[in-house]
């Protein structure tokens, strides 16, 4: 497995100016009459986007609306050769070609392969109708493949730094749990509640079999069967601050981890991989490389 190390811009254009700069043509386009239109056939989608599902129905129903008022706000498209990319807005532009319009407007703008790729992430955040894994992820990409932080994050795009932390911890559920997110059959309330829990599949699937509530899901947690536990030295609970502290390890490390305090200055960190990519990645991180 190879590294990737975060794409730092230096100098170049923070996360703010780089969403500006592509707000911006959007929101004056129509005041300054710069509009400029191109036919449907010169564009083309970005190879990098990182939506690869467009809801069918929501396609639909926004081809209905373009073919009643045109596309109202301009696509965002840098050249490409003889044809021009889609930097921001495939959605409209898959609509308009259901709805039979044949050119768009756009705002041509001069975008380096990384700035496409992280606004394109940066767009379908934005976007309401997201699922909770979809915009996690997109966080994560934010983080770990340009070197942004949770606190960036939070400043530049209006979202308080709990919400990132506590989507980005999701992301350490299992794969299983994570389909039946994506698929709407769990709420985030729902994930949020069986990331403590030994087993979260199992929870999870019975929780969608009796159609349980988030309530009733902390509450399953809080009366299940104890864990058993070899005698020992007494654990404290836990206060605010420790699991606070938890949460955002777990959320930089995108695995889920246990934070005991025995007192005295003394406690352990419990750290939970569920697959090798996982533990590979652990092991980059302590600087320690995986023996194969």
């Amino acid at each position: 497995m190879t590294d990737r190390k975060p794409e730092r811009r230096g100098l170049g254009r923070g996360l703010s100016a780089l969403m500006a700069e592509v707000a911006e043509p959007e929101a004056a386009a129509t005041e300054r009459g710069r509009d400029m239109r191109l036919p449907v056939e010169k564009l083309v989608p970005n190879p990098d986007q990182p939506r690869r599902n467009f809801d069918d129905t929501a396609l639909a129903e926004l081809a209905m609306s373009i073919r009643e008022k045109g596309v109202i706000q301009p696509l965002i498209v840098r050249p490409k050769g003889e044809m021009f990319e889609i930097v921001a807005g495939e959605r409209r532009w898959r609509a308009a070609q259901r709805a039979q319009i044949h050119d768009v407007p756009v705002i041509i703008r001069e975008f380096t392969d990384t700035e496409v790729l992280e606004i394109g992430i940066i767009e379908n955040i934005q976007r309401a109708d997201l699922n909770p894994v979809e915009e996690a992820m997109g966080y994560r990409a934010l983080i770990e493949r340009f070197g942004h932080t949770q606190e960036q994050l939070s400043s530049a795009m209006g979202k308080s730094r709990s919400h990132i932390a506590n989507l980005m911890r999701l992301l350490t559920l299992p794969e299983e749990v994570q389909v039946m997110l994506r698929d709407g059959k769990l709420t985030a309330g729902h994930a949020r509640a069986l990331i403590t829990s030994d087993d979260p599949g199992m929870l999870a699937r019975k929780v969608v079999l009796e159609g349980l509530s988030v309530r009733q899901t902390e509450s399953l947690l809080k009366t299940g069967p104890a864990p058993k536990k070899k005698a020992k030295s007494k654990v404290f609970a836990k206060d605010a601050d420790t699991r606070a502290l938890e949460q955002d390890i777990s959320a930089t490390l995108g695995m889920p981890i246990d934070l005991d305090y025995a007192g005295g200055g003394r406690g352990k960190v419990t750290i939970t991989f569920s697959n090798m990519q996982q533990l590979d990645r652990l092991c980059s991180i302590l600087g320690t490389p995986l023996r194969t």
